[in-house]
């Protein structure tokens, strides 16, 4: 005698062996003896063979009419057998029962399984749902098929051009236009980025860059709403100073301003002006909202996304020949030992009466100017040569609470495309790229000044017990990062007791946040608590903490990159085959002329900070990756000396910024998942779809 039985959804047929009351010893045709529950016996039969009647059974089921089968199934609880004797005759031989078995277990959405070769009939709306979903599915796939093809032609359809960067880096898995390229990237053997590139969904590798930050940044558009600046009602006092900025050209968003007063009297007082739309703009306001939504403003080269609308910043930034609402920070030095005499902030109107432009006069400010080695034939020159003196003092001051010196080893880079004018660029501008020493007089006037107002407030909020968004660092040991917070905390990169960003609430959504704080504490003193828009432990600054992180992080890693495009657009137009570098870690260096990190074949094996030629055998555009390999090192390797200087932080920052584009598409891992999912679907899931009414 012979059975049939079910294991786990598959149907096996074999030799009954032995027989107890609970199960039975079955011999497959393979010769394996294995132990079947009798509840899993679903057929016992005496002709033909196992095997013939697994493939007459097979058979015959696919000719059984599931459309005429569902009409002669009862209403009622059925067993596949009572089907067989009513589909075939009321005599069915065990491979007709067979069949009427592998067809009913095949299709739940006309036949309910209720186990033990039971099944019950499907009422006909959910039958006709079923159906209508099904049909759709192939419908789909015949579509998916199409657009494979066509992509494999050259050619891209409209429906994937429109959902291109979805695809690529926030894909659905389950969309056709997502299957339709892992198609095509099987069949025609290519890499996803090269098939559409082929197929022409992608314009330039420019556009593709820039499409791909707003898709992942700024989904419903760059464009601002209807707004105007609101007018700062408070009546302000004018400060009896005659303040400066200090800013690059094209800097439109003027945030911060100096003064100096008092000087040879023995007390000097340095102020620190600090642009106020937090007088005027309210949380959870109109533009409150935008500034939120944006965050910051996004720089790039030739062209930059302001935090806030051009109209609006103008009527706050810190314009010369304006007297500006700001809020100042004042601190009184002893104008011989620069010892601190005390310090306070004012709300108050400031006469500007110069917008420097550090890129028209770094040339002529220079260290011997301001030290009195040169002439200083520039408007400021006094007040500019206390500063300098200054934030040299408060350098060295934060040096010794960091433990080292803060070295300037390498330029700031500025780029400048040609005939831009600060239009949205097209990616085919010709690039130049300048060095900028860091450190240079100018910046490091601004620099310190920022620190002292920032680490200046931060202690104050502190002290009066109101709660701030702060930036801190435990230490400096490799990995140790900076983070934010709402409680003061030493910040060892900087060497300061507590830091917060607070001078550029044009720009950064947290400093505007701050200065919220700041002018409540400016208003009311010690009772600033009790009118400050946020109170300790409040949700909404841990949000604007972990939202603002994340934009930052985006928007830098977009400069980063787009700074990377067009350093290897600077190659190309110069025709720049060699350069020398220093290498860095595992194969990465470091160009000496440019802002560029890339792998070198070679490099692997040499130590960090050996200089080394290398040749540019091949850029792309689309990836930003970098082809190259080492010709020669050109440093003595039996000594350090001419070695160059790379910081662990320059590593740590390369090792995330060098590598070439990242897709969230992986055609071979799809490929093999769409496999597995055709060869093990679920009759179960078809079930539970054809059980919704609503499919």
């Amino acid at each position: 005698m012979y059975a049939l039985f079910d294991d786990a959804g598959k149907f096996h047929a074999g030799r009954v062996m032995s027989e107890a009351d609970t199960s039975m010893q079955i011999e497959l045709d393979s010769g394996k003896r294995v132990k079947v529950k009798s509840a899993n016996v679903l057929l016992k039969f005496e002709q033909p063979a196992p095997a013939e009647l697994l493939a007459e059974g097979q058979r015959l089921a696919q000719e059984i009419d599931l459309d005429l089968a569902w009409e002669f199934a009862p209403d009622s609880d059925f067993g596949f057998a009572d089907l067989a004797r009513d589909y075939f005759n009321d005599k069915a031989s065990a491979a007709q029962q067979a069949a009427a078995l592998f067809r009913l277990f095949e299709a739940p959405h006309y036949f309910r399984r209720l186990g033990k070769g039971q099944f019950k009939k499907a009422p006909e709306e959910i039958v006709k749902a079923a159906l209508l979903g099904i049909e759709r599915k192939k419908q789909l796939a015949a579509q998916i098929d199409t657009w494979a093809r066509e992509l494999v032609a050259g050619q891209c359809p409209v429906p994937v051009r429109e959902q291109l960067y979805k695809i690529l880096f926030k894909p659905d898995k389950n969309a056709a236009e997502y299957k339709a390229v892992v198609e095509a990237s099987r069949l025609s053997h290519s890499a996803p980025l090269d098939l559409l590139k082929a197929a022409g969904a992608i314009d330039s590798p420019y556009q593709f860059h820039w499409r791909r930050f707003l898709f992942e940044n700024f989904p419903k558009g760059t464009a601002f709403p209807a707004l105007s600046a609101p007018e700062i009602k408070d009546k302000l006092p004018v400060a009896a100073v005659q303040a400066f900025s200090i800013d690059d050209s094209q800097t439109t968003e003027i945030d911060d301003a100096l003064s100096v007063q008092g000087l040879g009297t023995g007390t000097v007082v340095f102020g620190v002006h600090i642009a106020a739309p937090g007088l005027a703009i309210t949380p959870e306001g109109a533009i409150d909202k935008v500034a939120r939504d944006r965050l910051s403003t996004v720089y790039m080269p030739g062209y930059k996304l302001t935090m806030l609308p051009d109209e609006v910043v103008q009527a706050y930034t810190l314009l010369e020949g304006r007297e500006c609402p700001a809020v100042s920070l004042y601190v009184s030095y002893d104008e011989a030992t620069l010892d601190v005499k005390g310090s306070e902030t004012k709300l108050e109107r400031v006469p500007i009466v110069s917008n420097l432009r550090h890129d028209q006069l770094d040339a002529v400010i220079t260290e011997a100017s301001l030290t009195g080695e040169a002439p200083a034939d520039y408007a400021h020159a006094t007040e500019l040569a206390f500063a300098f003196r200054l934030a040299r003092h408060l350098k060295a001051a934060r040096e010794v609470v960091r433990g080292k010196p803060e070295l300037f080893n390498r330029p700031d880079y500025n780029f400048r495309l040609e005939g831009n004018d600060g239009r949205e660029p097209q990616g085919d501008e010709r690039v130049l790229i300048s060095t900028r020493t860091r450190g240079a007089p100018l910046d490091l006037i601004v620099a310190e000044a920022m620190i002292l107002a920032n680490s200046t407030w931060g202690g104050w909020l502190h002290e009066l017990g109101v709660p701030g968004i702060y930036r801190s660092q435990a230490s400096m040991a490799p990995g140790v990062k900076v983070r934010m917070g709402t409680k003061a905390a030493p910040h060892a990169g900087m060497g300061v007791a507590q830091y917060t960003w607070a001078t550029s609430p044009l720009r950064r959504y947290v400093d505007l946040v701050n200065q919220w704080q700041i002018i409540a504490c400016a208003r009311h003193g010690r009772t600033a608590l009790l009118a400050a828009p946020f109170k300790p432990k409040d949700a909404a600054l841990f949000s604007i903490i972990s939202s603002f992180d994340a934009a930052y992080t985006a928007y830098n890693g977009y400069q980063s990159g787009i700074e990377r495009y067009w350093t290897l657009q600077y190659l190309a137009q110069h025709g720049l085959q060699e350069l020398d570098a220093a290498v860095m870690k595992d194969g990465l260096v470091r160009a000496e002329t440019l802002p560029l990190v890339f792998k070198a074949v070679g490099a692997e094996r040499l130590p960090r900070g050996a200089i080394v030629r290398v040749r540019i055998t091949g850029t792309d555009l689309l990836t930003l990756d970098v082809h190259a390999s080492v010709l020669q090192r050109l440093d003595d390797p039996s000594t350090k000396a001419d070695d160059a200087v790379v910081e662990d932080t320059e590593i740590e920052d390369a090792e995330a910024t060098a590598g070439p584009l990242t897709l969230a598409i992986d055609v071979q891992a799809d490929v093999q998942a769409d496999a597995q999912g055709d060869a093990t679907e679920e009759p179960s899931t078809a079930s539970a779809v054809a059980s919704s009414p609503s499919v």
